[in-house]
């Protein structure tokens, strides 16, 4: 009888060593399934290869009215949006706002950029337009300047044939501009080209600034 016993105990004890790692095996075999599914809640890959840098984009002066005040504060209408009162004015005073926009620059691996442009917000008021559209000119600048040139192309799509540019910016972005026949001819073997560009300045830090391109020079 014991030696039934200890037979059939040894035999209950590989079997259930058996299950416990089959069960483990199994577990192993879906985490890494699960490790592979972007959507479970084991999946832990977070290496990107995106770029992201943040840059002045836009300024803009808007027209606006004093509304209630609210302490040192006001509200501007129409939009009644709620600022600093510094420069003492009453409800119904005519003012004016610089506004401005940042934009977030995203690079991919594959050096495509793709623009995420913020709202519109409000950094100043003033009382009269031409005090605005004098910190407007400073912080737009428009400038002409020769940029390295990367080159040009061509493709052609249903019998149809464009052309494109690609400069490099000072910022170190690479942009594409369609360009005419003549240009393709004038560019072809050049290594620099002359652009208009328009610098937009950080208004809390001066000397930081983006250029966007405008237009060629000539």
């Amino acid at each position: 009888m014991n030696k039934d016993r200890n037979r059939w105990s040894g035999r209950y004890s590989k079997v259930r060593a058996g299950a416990v790692l089959g069960m483990l095996l199994m577990a192993v075999l879906l985490l890494g399934a699960c490790s592979g599914n972007t959507d479970s809640v084991f999946h832990t890959d977070t290496e990107t290869t995106d770029s992201v840098s943040r840059v002045p984009w836009d300024y803009r002066v808007v027209e606006g009215t004093v509304g209630d005040l609210i302490g040192s504060d006001m509200t501007v209408l129409p939009d009644n949006e709620l600022l600093p009162n510094d420069g003492n004015y009453a409800t119904g005073d005519k003012i004016w706002t610089l506004q401005f926009m940042d934009a977030e620059l995203v690079t991919d691996a594959d050096q495509k950029n793709d623009i995420r442009l913020s709202s519109w917000a409000t950094i100043k008021s003033y009382a009269d337009q031409k005090a605005a559209a004098e910190d407007l000119a400073r912080l737009k600048v428009s400038i002409t300047t020769d940029v390295d040139l990367v080159g040009v192309y061509k493709t052609e799509y249903k019998n149809k044939t464009r052309n494109f540019a690609v400069v490099e910016l000072p910022s170190g972005n690479r942009i594409k501009q369609p360009i005419d026949d003549k240009r393709y001819k004038a560019l072809e073997k050049q290594k620099k080209a002359s652009v208009v560009l328009e610098e937009v300045h950080d208004f809390a830090d001066y000397d930081s600034a983006y250029a966007k391109f405008r237009g060629w020079a000539n």
